[in-house]
């Protein structure tokens, strides 16, 4: 892998890096003083050229997405920023946020510039007060300084800790101080987002990259990454690892290089399985190791990318409690508003609960894909998506995993179990 220098995490071990000082020490803010200078239309398209994709999960062309914006329709636009990070195993936008908020707020002036908004929020978990507190100091040193408040306001929101919220249209609603669920679309949000206006609802990451952006171009940018992904992304690293943590890579990166980095998987160990992009993706095993971690490289691969929460598991772990445990989590943060999600995970939950304590038959496995399709893809949002893809992709590679179960009578992971059965993918 071709070492580059870091982008986001270029002085995350400053210990001044969190503030106004320490972000202006290396240049922080001229990208927003040149932005203010560009035609809004310009910085749209700047950010189309760059590749940047949505950091959120689903990769969406931020520029494009700040092109749906309608111009002269005399409305109120505002930007609206998803800090909700939630899925298990992420942990790239807290981080980031605990370093380096003023790239955050930077990266909103100049959004705001481009789609012609006066006011942004940032809609962040209540759970997370140390980041909430660090936001918010960073919100009132930008005031102070004047940087804010001459043209653009920025809101922090503090949530109630709800996934769902995660979702953007939700997102939207529990802004407007309703509970928040999923919408209906269309309308989109670029027509009728918050407060029934012209809304772009994007991730942490994708804002905090534009500065960078705007300082050094689009061909810059383009330089790093792959064909389709471009530029460098936060990785998560964590579990049965040596070195856990965030990982500043260009897009095509391979968990083989990640693993290196990071000193490998614990020692006396091996990989038995991954997640790409958190909990609600499509598991990988070690057959998997040099999958380019791209959009297209992972969906090429049955998976997808995700929030690039990188979940490693040893020969140690029974995969059908890790599904267990994540299938509880999405049954717990359905918001019920739709039947297959509601009932659905639930009943998977039960399934999953027999099938661990090795009770059922085999048949169970088929009841289990088929309330998975009937799940898939016709849930309100993607929360029930998500809650399948464990479910259905661990059962192609650890099926005889499930069967062991089964014939034990008990998890054979168990300590009290006779014998420690490892998983066909293992």
């Amino acid at each position: 892998m071709t070492k580059l220098a870091p982008v986001l995490s270029a002085h995350w071990d400053e210990k001044d890096s969190f503030t106004l000082e320490g972000y202006k020490r290396h240049g922080g803010y001229k990208a927003a003083q040149k932005a203010l200078t560009m035609d809004p239309d310009a910085i749209i398209q700047l950010v189309k050229d760059s590749g940047l994709r949505g950091r959120g999960g689903a990769g969406f062309p931020t520029g494009m997405k700040w092109g749906f914006i309608p111009q002269g329709d005399n409305k109120d636009h505002y930007l609206v920023v998803n800090a909700d990070e939630s899925e298990p195993g992420t942990c790239k936008d807290t981080p980031l946020l605990m370093a380096n908020p003023h790239v955050l707020i930077e990266g909103c002036i100049i959004a705001c510039h481009a789609i012609r908004a006066k006011h942004a929020f940032i809609y962040i978990r209540g759970e997370v007060t140390h980041v909430v507190r660090r936001v918010n100091q960073a919100i009132a040193d930008a005031y102070a300084a004047g940087i804010l408040g001459n043209g653009v306001d920025v809101v922090l929101h503090v949530g109630a800790g709800a996934y769902i919220c995660g979702e953007e249209t939700a997102l939207l609603d529990s802004l407007e101080g309703f509970r928040g669920q999923p919408r209906l679309r269309p309308p989109f949000p670029a027509i009728a987002g918050l407060y029934a206006r012209p809304t772009v609802v994007n991730n942490v990451e994708s804002i905090a990259s534009v500065p960078a952006i705007v300082m050094n171009g689009a061909e810059w940018y383009q330089s790093m990454g792959t064909e389709k992904s471009k530029g460098t992304t936060l990785y998560s690293l964590s579990g049965h690892v040596v070195n856990p943590g965030q990982f500043e890579a260009p897009l095509g990166v391979t968990l083989r290089e990640i693993l290196d980095l990071a000193g490998g998987v614990r020692p006396g160990h091996r990989l038995k399985f991954w997640t790409p992009g958190g909990s609600s993706t499509p598991l990988f095993t070690d057959a998997h190791l040099d999958v380019p971690l791209d959009y297209e490289g992972v969906a090429a691969a049955g998976s997808m990318l995700g929030t690039k929460a990188l979940q490693i598991f040893d020969e140690t772990t029974c995969v059908v409690r890790a599904v267990l445990r994540w299938t509880e989590f999405y049954k717990h943060e359905s918001c019920g508003k739709c039947t297959p999600c509601r009932e659905g995970t639930w009943w998977l939950v039960q399934i999953l609960r027999d099938l661990e304590d090795g009770k059922g038959t085999e048949a169970d496995l088929a009841k289990l894909l088929d309330l998975c399709d009937n799940i898939m893809g016709r849930s309100f949002c993607a929360l029930g998506d998500g809650a399948t893809s464990p479910i259905t992709s661990s059962i192609k590679y650890f099926r005889d995993e499930y069967i062991a179960h089964l014939t034990n009578g008990a998890c054979p992971f168990d300590p009290v179990a006779s014998t420690l059965f490892v998983g066909a993918g293992a």
